[in-house]
Parts: structure tokens; sequence; C-alpha cells
């Protein structure tokens, strides 16, 4: 049995053992994580907008106002609930919002802390169901008006969907990272049911009326550049906004089944999803309204964009790499690497006259 002598220019550096090994182990890089460091991102970017100056005066041009005229066309029910909550940060708008910004600064810094993470995750869970309810009148649902061109079902919603799938979770990020914390079926029916879910609120309501849709672009206050893309937005949607409801609607249901499909059909469907909804993000959603003043998170395009990577198909090629490399650690340390019966897996067959 031989060992062949791997060329010096072949070998692995010293400095690049350490991760081939643990490529070796079946410890492949941590994906999730980085995917919760965008989310903590997303948070620190709410709780910064929550400090703006015009968030802490009382009134219909405060935050107590942008809160009330949430209620409008909700059942009574949930009127009453936005209306209290409305109420109570207009008597006291520097103490409600301090402590508000003050929630999301801790869950974006819980998040980056990995101690804390689980704990922060668990917070914005519960943070952004209440503020789904009584700061965002639960998106819209019951009045009507949850179109996804618009940021429905609400886009805090969609925080609390992320923490769940970005749960930290021990094991490899494949298929896809999202199937990590939640196991692959589970993960796939939540990707399906949300996608479903999206595709109906298209439709119904105001989702497919022309005049609604147009009415959602915000030209009022926007750089030239965005107001120019703004004016064709409205002219597009006045006209055509039913036609582009359904394109929408059947997006959607093309990414709901594009899961159970092949590999390569998600990563189409994916691609087809994060290059729509950035152009919804700019072209209707106006980037959340950040760059017009008065806006209190960046709506829910980027967030769809981020939960559509956390399902992006993850196949082994790194791990690949890390057991050729592992084989070439053994050759170059001049350790023979075997395999049942003490097959040589280093050295390449012997040519004739050799032994």
């Amino acid at each position: 049995m031989t060992v062949t002598e791997v060329p010096a220019d072949e070998r692995v550096p010293a400095e690049r053992q350490t991760d081939l090994t643990s490529g070796v182990s079946g410890r492949p890089r941590d994906l999730q994580r980085t995917f919760q460091l965008w989310l903590a991102a997303v948070w620190l970017l709410d709780a910064v907008l929550q400090i703006q100056p015009f968030m802490f005066t009382p009134g219909k041009s405060g935050f107590s106002g942008m809160i009330g005229a949430t209620a409008s066309g909700n059942p009574g029910w949930i009127a009453n609930a936005i209306t209290w909550n409305a109420s109570i940060v207009d008597h006291h708008p520097v103490l409600t919002n301090s402590s508000f910004a003050l929630v999301q600064f801790l869950i974006a810094f819980g998040i980056i802390w990995r101690r804390t993470s689980k704990g922060a995750l668990v917070l914005s869970v519960v943070w952004a169901i209440g503020v789904w309810w009584f700061g965002e009148g639960l998106g819209g649902v019951f009045s009507g008006g949850a179109t996804p061109l618009g940021g429905g079902p609400g886009a805090v919603l969609f925080y609390a969907v992320l923490a769940i799938l970005l749960w930290p979770s021990r094991g490899p990020d494949t298929p896809f990272v999202a199937a990590k914390a939640l196991g692959a079926p589970t993960a796939k029916m939540v990707w399906g049911s949300l996608w479903a879910v999206l595709a109906v609120l298209c439709l119904v309501g105001s989702g497919r009326s022309p005049q609604y849709l147009q009415s959602l672009v915000k030209v009022s206050g926007q750089p030239g550049w965005l107001a120019h893309l703004d004016r064709f937005s409205v002219s597009f949607l006045l006209h055509d906004g039913t036609a582009a409801a359904v394109v929408l609607a059947v997006l959607c249901c093309v990414a709901a089944m594009s899961v159970y499909l092949p590999a390569w059909f998600t990563q189409f469907a994916i691609v087809l999803v994060v290059v729509a909804f950035t152009l919804i993000w700019a072209a209707v959603q106006n980037f959340g309204g950040i760059l017009a003043g008065g806006a209190t998170d960046p709506n829910s395009a980027p967030l769809v964009v981020l939960l559509a990577l956390v399902y992006w198909p993850l196949t082994h090629p790194a791990r690949s790499l890390a057991s050729a490399g592992g084989s070439r650690l053994f050759a170059s340390s001049g350790a023979t690497a075997t395999g049942p019966g003490g097959l040589d897996l280093v050295s390449p067959p012997a040519t004739p006259g050799e032994a």
C-alpha cells in the first residue's frame, strides 16, 4: 500500500484545518445564525424609527394618531381595543413611545447576543402579536384592506413568523434553514399556508380594487426620483390594478406549491418572489415611507424577502469540499486513510510495475 505525497500547493493551510475538520464531522456553517442577525437588524431599524421626534407628540400628527387611524373599518371589538391603546399613547406620548422603543432595542440586541437570543425571540413573538392587534388593527384583515401590495396582513406579523422559523436549534441547515427549527414537513406547511393566505388577500376585500390599490402609493413627500416612480405606479394600478392583483395571487400560489416540487423549481419561485416584492417595496410601499419621514417600520416586503431566503434549498458542496480537504490532511501528514477491509482512501490505484 502506498501513500501519495500531495504537492505543496495543494496542501491544506494550517489555519483551515479546524474548519475542514468540523466539516468532516458534519457541522456546516450556521446560516440560521446569519438570518437571526438579519432579523435583529430589522428590529434595530424599527427601534430607530420609533424614536423620531414626531413620535413623541400627541394628537393626530403623532404616534397616537397613526394608531387611531387603523381602527377605521374594523369590527367594534377590534376598533375599541385600538382606540383604547391610542388614547393611552395620546395622554402619555413620551412615556409610552419611549417604552415601545426600549422593547424593540431589547429585542434587537437580545437576538444579537447568543445567550439572550431565545428570550429575545420569545419577546419578539409576544410583542409582534400585541402590536399587530393594538397597533395595526390585525393588519386590515377584517377591514378588507390587507392586500400584500400594501403590506398585508401586517408587517409585524412576519416578525413573529420569522422568530419561530429561526428558533436556535442544533443540526444542519439543510434542506433549508427554516427546517432546522421546525423540521422540513412542518416548515413546508407553514410556508404553504402563509403563501395561500397571501394569495387570498390579493383577491378579497379591496385587494383587487384599482381605486384602492392606487391610493396605497403615497407620492407626497418622497424624493423626486421616487415620486416619479410613484406617479407611474399610481397610473398603472388605476388602469391595471385588478390584473396586477391576480398576477400576484398566481405568484403566491406558485410559491406555496414550490416547496413540494424539485429544488430547482423552489429556487426559481423564490427568485420570482424576491424580485416581485423588491419591486413592490420600491414602487408601491415606497421603502416603507422611510425616505419621506413618518415611517414606523420598513413595511412587509423586506420581511417577505427574508422569509423567502430562509426557505432557499441548500445542497452539500461545502461538506463535500471539507471531506476532500480531510483526505488531503491525511496525505500531507503521512497518515494512511483506510476504509472497510483496509481499502486505501487516499492513494490512487497503483500503476503497472508499482508496488
